[in-house]
């Protein structure tokens, strides 16, 4: 039995028992499916995707916010201006804003939020975003001023995301299990392993046009039981359906709307720089060699996916079509293997629990072995990843997608980060691309910056993950495609 006819027949397993139990919801509730439980949810200091896609701008609030065009926009800042320099940002917040536990948000909270992501022993995944920031000044309850050390082309985009949540210090502590924002929704319940539950927030300065009471998000990583739970009208949607491979069924039947639409999420074959033999360029430019995306693609996304060459969105205004810098070309994958000495070796692919990486690894292994290469596959739960693979350094290579926007300076981070890569050219070309006003001229900038780690093989570029998504009919407002980690549900309510 191939591997669609067990998903297939696995749905109807799980959709017979379904049927029994489950209904729709009622028009005020939204059940969310969710392919990633994250084990904390506090996006400031963990790096977990699905924090930011069902708390960021729904339970936390940032000073910007981004919508589905990338513009940025006001949010707890109402306004702000930038001094002629560019390196002075005064930030006029909104005024009569509480948090969800009653406290009022005020300037003290954006420079009590910011000087923790930037302080010396912060775990805030993305500190480097605050880099730039010099001091952050208090000038009255409702005004802030934010001094930088250099020029940040990024800087309102990057305070959007999750990662510059304004936090109260009342509640900060114990943000991992019992967020509190200012957001349209308030935490009210995560049972682990099942689901989280969201409650609109009442006091929120623009309830009236909240529609939605609860937000139900329920983690389904299995690709059968996700389609099982739709078709049973379990879920009302699921904005990151992990199976490409079922989407035909949801196409023909009138309940569902299927929407494919683009991300930001460069799935990757990330290879450890820092550790032999992969220090050695000509083992990772074999190892490009020996991908052949085509069939990755066709193989673990079922066709829904468009190839990359390089740590880039397709759909960007810098992007570069660099696909065909590697060829697939196995006799002279095995040739470099040979030269570098490790024809026959063992390398070890370490995979976390999401389907494009299983099904892309098995594909990759397969092709490494026609090269010479013995890839051995170990399935790790999400936890162990984040702390063997991304904390730690501790593997050979991974499949993951960065879902992350203008993440490029991921190259600049240094050995301590987990591509275990550095190059001063690098550094030196990313701190002229952060600090370049010039949209035209930091594209050309970008554009250099996608040869430069295509011309290195720093890892293996694969596919750009698609938006995936089954929206039950009635239901309105998901964005199409994710230019942000996050997903706005204030606008998200059912038709009547």
């Amino acid at each position: 039995m191939t591997l669609f006819n067990r998903l297939i027949a696995s749905s109807a397993l799980v959709l017979t028992a379904g049927l029994l139990l489950a209904g729709p919801a009622a028009a005020s509730q939204l059940r969310i499916g969710m392919q990633q439980e994250p084990t904390s949810l506090d996006p400031t200091a963990d790096a977990t995707a699905s924090i930011d896609g069902m708390l960021a701008h729904n339970v936390y609030e940032s000073l910007t916010t981004v919508n589905e065009a990338g513009e940025v926009l006001p949010n707890l800042a109402e306004s702000w201006t930038i001094s002629d320099d560019g390196l002075t940002y005064t930030f006029t917040l909104v005024e009569g804003v509480t948090f969800h536990d009653g406290s009022a948000f005020d300037a003290d909270d954006v420079k009590f939020s910011f000087d923790r992501a930037m302080a010396e022993d912060s775990t805030n995944p993305s500190k480097s975003i605050f880099k730039p920031i010099e001091s952050v000044t208090v000038v009255d309850p409702r005004t802030v001023e934010v001094k930088l050390k250099q020029k940040d082309a990024f800087l309102l985009f990057n305070l959007a995301q999750g990662d510059a949540s304004i936090l109260g210090p009342e509640t900060v502590d114990g943000n991992a299990t019992k967020p509190v924002g200012t957001g349209p929704f308030a935490f009210d319940s995560w049972t682990r392993g099942d689901r989280l539950v969201l409650k609109k927030f009442e006091d929120y300065r623009d309830a009236d046009e909240v529609s939605i009471d609860t937000v139900e998000f329920r983690f389904i990583s299995d690709p059968a039981a996700a389609s099982a739970a739709l078709l049973s009208e379990e879920l009302d949607a699921f904005p990151g359906f992990p199976a490409p491979e079922l989407l035909p069924q949801f196409e023909a039947d009138p309940r569902f709307n299927v929407v494919i639409g683009s991300t930001e999420g460069e799935v990757i074959l990330a290879i450890n720089n820092a550790k032999p033999p992969f220090d050695d360029i000509r083992v990772r430019r074999a190892i490009s060699h020996a991908i052949d995306r085509d069939e990755i693609i066709d193989g673990a996304m079922y066709g829904r996916a468009v190839p990359i060459g390089s740590f880039y969105p397709p759909h960007g205004a810098a992007y570069v079509d660099l696909t065909g810098a590697y060829p697939h070309d196995t006799e002279k994958a095995k040739a470099l293997f040979e030269e570098a000495g490790v024809s026959g070796a063992t390398m070890t692919l370490r995979l976390p629990p999401f389907p494009y990486a299983a099904r892309s690894g098995e594909i990759i292994q397969a092709e490494l072995a026609e090269a010479g290469i013995d890839a051995k596959i170990e399935n790790v739960e999400w936890g162990f990843w984040l702390d063997e693979v991304y904390k730690k350094l501790n593997y050979d290579m991974t499949i993951i997608a960065h879902t992350s926007p203008n993440d490029m300076g991921n190259f600049a981070r240094g050995k301590s980060y987990f591509y275990g890569f550095e190059d001063p050219e690098f550094n030196e070309l990313w701190a002229r691309i952060e600090t370049e006003a010039d949209p035209d001229k930091r594209n050309a900038l970008l554009a250099e910056g996608q040869r430069f780690v295509t011309d290195q093989a720093v890892h293996g570029f694969l596919f750009q993950l698609p938006k995936l998504a089954v929206i039950r009919d009635g239901v309105s407002g998901f964005w199409t495609s994710s230019p942000v980690l996050f997903q706005p549900l204030a606008d998200v309510g059912w038709s009547e």
